[in-house]
């Protein structure tokens, strides 16, 4: 018999978006500006969490802030669904910390992972059911200088993106691969946990840009339920941060 989760896993491998085609490879800040930003609606993220992943490839997520606008397309996600999900927040049951994850679905969920970074959610499916998908990714698109001054290292701090810079050709599109990067390109931390994605200076936009292929591959860089191929990135795509060659299914965007 058939479980919810296969049932995610087979319709999202299927879908069809029936819009125009962004590929894996060109870069979305080389493309024509387009006009149109619409930030995505409650009943976007109210939907199985696997559709929701895929569907967020492609979106922008955009940070408000004094210092200015940071935003960045979505390029990786990966999926943690429900209580029986290991490496899902939610495995223990509810918590002070994991709160957010049984509140409404379209909230942001910020949470401080191993003390060093900063990692943000979207809270999807509908309340009562936790489940989020992990922002792992992005391709900067506004507000470059502004990341570029984020990620350089302070005295004494990291000095991870000036080394990329020296060794990538292209060092923007290290800005932001990675969950804890991208926290930082953006200016994401705890004061951003539990916005309304919908409403707050922390959303998620539809501009339009939609990946001509997605692939989907294991969860990275947790202990538990890594076997499971939750994980999925516009494939191709130079700014993604997990390897590429695992996929376990794609799911072509014609």
């Amino acid at each position: 018999m058939r479980t919810l989760r296969d049932k995610q896993e087979s319709g999202i491998r299927n879908q069809d978006s029936g819009l125009g085609k962004v590929e894996g490879r060109r870069l979305a800040r080389n493309q024509p500006t387009i006009s149109t930003r619409i930030v995505l609606p409650r009943q976007f993220f109210e939907r199985p969490t696997l559709t929701v992943a895929a569907e967020l490839l492609g979106k922008v997520l955009v940070h408000r802030t004094r210092a200015g606008v940071a935003a960045g397309l979505i390029v990786e996600a990966e999926a943690y669904i429900g209580e029986d999900d290991p490496a899902c927040h939610a495995a223990p049951g509810p918590t002070t910390r994991n709160a957010p994850l049984y509140g409404p679905p379209g909230v942001a969920y910020v949470y401080l992972n191993y003390g060093i970074h900063y990692l943000v959610n979207a809270v999807t499916e509908s309340e009562g059911s936790p489940a989020a998908v992990l922002i792992r990714a992005l391709e900067p698109i506004d507000g470059i200088a502004l990341m570029t001054r984020r990620r350089r290292p302070e005295k004494g701090g990291r000095e991870s993106f000036s080394v990329k810079r020296k060794m990538t050709p292209d060092p923007i599109t290290d800005l932001c691969r990675g969950p804890g990067n991208l926290t930082q390109a953006l200016g994401i931390t705890l004061a951003e946990n539990r916005l309304d994605l919908t409403s707050s200076r922390l959303s998620i936009e539809d501009r339009g840009h939609v990946p001509s292929l997605i692939a989907w591959g294991p969860r990275i860089g947790i202990r538990v339920g890594s076997d499971r191929p939750w994980r999925c990135w516009i494939d191709g795509h130079p700014c993604v941060s997990g390897s590429q060659s695992r996929a376990k299914a794609r799911a072509t965007m014609s």
